[in-house]
């Protein structure tokens, strides 16, 4: 079993078809054992990029219609839910400040290293997961192990 954090970029991949989703299909499999973990915005940020997807007309009604159900559904079951608290937004405020990321980017990797913070705590590692390239240099000099879904096929 491992232990992951996956921002939107990465959640998105299972639910349009693009590269790597094949394999974060195969991390989200529940047979996989993987725990799976995302911070509460990234459900509005993932219906998002399925209707944006619809509005350019990459993918139809109908198939939108189905990945937003399907996301719905694992949202409740599937997924942990970081919560965001006021001392959450504080940490994405000093890394928006340090680094110069974009504002969810920020919320993204402060929940991810607020994970990080309680699991290395009790010895375990997590990796976040994520096709965003900016986030995953700044994940990276954060000390966090990243997978980036777009290095798969």
């Amino acid at each position: 079993m491992a232990i992951f954090f996956l921002d939107s970029s990465a959640i998105a991949k299972a639910y349009i078809v693009e590269q790597g989703s094949v394999w974060i299909r195969s991390l989200l499999n529940p047979g996989a054992g993987n725990e799976l973990n995302v911070s509460v915005v990234a459900g509005a940020e993932v219906i998002s990029a399925i209707i944006r997807r619809r509005r350019t007309g990459s993918l139809d009604a109908i198939a939108s219609a189905a990945a937003i159900q399907e996301f719905r559904d694992d949202w409740q079951f599937l997924y942990n839910h970081v919560a965001i608290d006021e001392q959450l937004i504080e940490r994405a405020m000093s890394l928006v400040e340090r680094y110069e990321l974009r504002a969810y980017d920020s919320v993204q990797l402060a929940a991810a290293l607020t994970l990080h913070d309680r699991c290395r705590s009790v010895g375990i590692n997590i990796a976040l997961v994520s096709a965003d390239t900016e986030l995953n240099t700044v994940a990276t000099a954060e000390g966090l192990h990243v997978e980036n879904p777009n290095l798969h096929p």
